[in-house]
């Protein structure tokens, strides 16, 4: 097992210590982890800041590594919020900041507005998505020092029904095409479990299967755990449904390289 989207206490939504969370990796036979911390600069909702003290987590990670060894992997990682504008700088200066061997870039907000709480006030779930996904696509064509995009179809979270998808996905090829080209690699993060989101996972089926029939075979599976209980949520699932859609390999990272695992 190889669950690379775990947070600790360096991020501003978990309570959970760094080593409760790779205690409770090891009594579960996780061969290796990735603490992926938040970083959003310029995150719009001033009651969720998403700042790290980055000097403080990269000690930690760093002696976590070592003090683990030959008991757990731990990949040092860092989940950075990217945004348009001004912020793509700021993500290009934390992601260059330490020797990561992971960087996951995410989506937590889009046009300066949090997608959990101000994104979908004036728009309707088309006008949504329709946006959400187009912001996406400026944003990737700018900034690429990430290895992998975390929940990609995030979005999904706050609408209820999902609408079609059909509208939204010519930009959504463009999108993975890019990361195809460019050695960068999805998240099957399944926290979608976690949240309501019925049978549809992160990433959905459908971006899943063209993904892969684009190329696509970097692929990592996190669970997004903000506590212990939640470290390697149901990652056997998603081992099942990679397969169902023909992936043979998950990636692992180190020096921000990815090693490829049979599953």
């Amino acid at each position: 097992m190889h669950d690379y989207h775990i947070h600790t206490n360096f991020s501003e939504d978990c309570a959970t210590p760094m080593a409760e969370m790779i205690d409770f990796a090891m009594k579960l036979g996780i061969e290796e982890i990735a603490v992926t911390d938040h970083y959003d600069p310029d995150y719009p909702d001033p009651d969720y800041p998403f700042a790290l003290d980055a000097a403080n987590y990269t000690r930690k990670l760093s002696a976590a590594a070592e003090s683990y060894r030959g008991r757990i992997k731990i990949a040092k990682g860092i989940e950075i919020g990217i945004q348009s504008g001004d912020t793509l700088a700021k993500c290009e200066e934390a992601a260059n900041g330490f020797p990561y061997d992971f960087v996951l870039g995410s989506f937590h907000a889009a046009l300066g507005q949090a997608l959990d709480s101000q994104y979908f006030t004036n728009r309707s779930p088309k006008e949504g998505l329709y946006d959400f996904y187009v912001c996406m696509a400026g944003c990737l064509s700018e900034y690429r020092n990430f290895d992998v995009v975390g929940h990609f179809n995030v979005v999904d979270r706050y609408v209820d029904p999902v609408p079609d998808y059909s509208p939204y996905m010519e930009i959504i090829e463009s999108i993975l095409k890019s990361l195809v080209e460019n050695g960068k690699g999805l998240e099957f993060n399944t926290s979608s479990g976690r949240y309501g989101m019925g049978q549809r996972t992160m990433p959905s089926a459908e971006i899943l299967k063209l993904y892969k029939s684009l190329g696509g075979e970097v692929i990592t599976i996190g669970s997004d755990a903000h506590r212990a209980a939640d470290v390697g949520y149901k990652y056997h699932d998603a081992v099942e449904t990679l397969k169902s859609f023909g992936f043979r390999y998950i990636s692992t990272f180190e020096g921000r390289k990815p090693n490829f695992v049979r599953i």
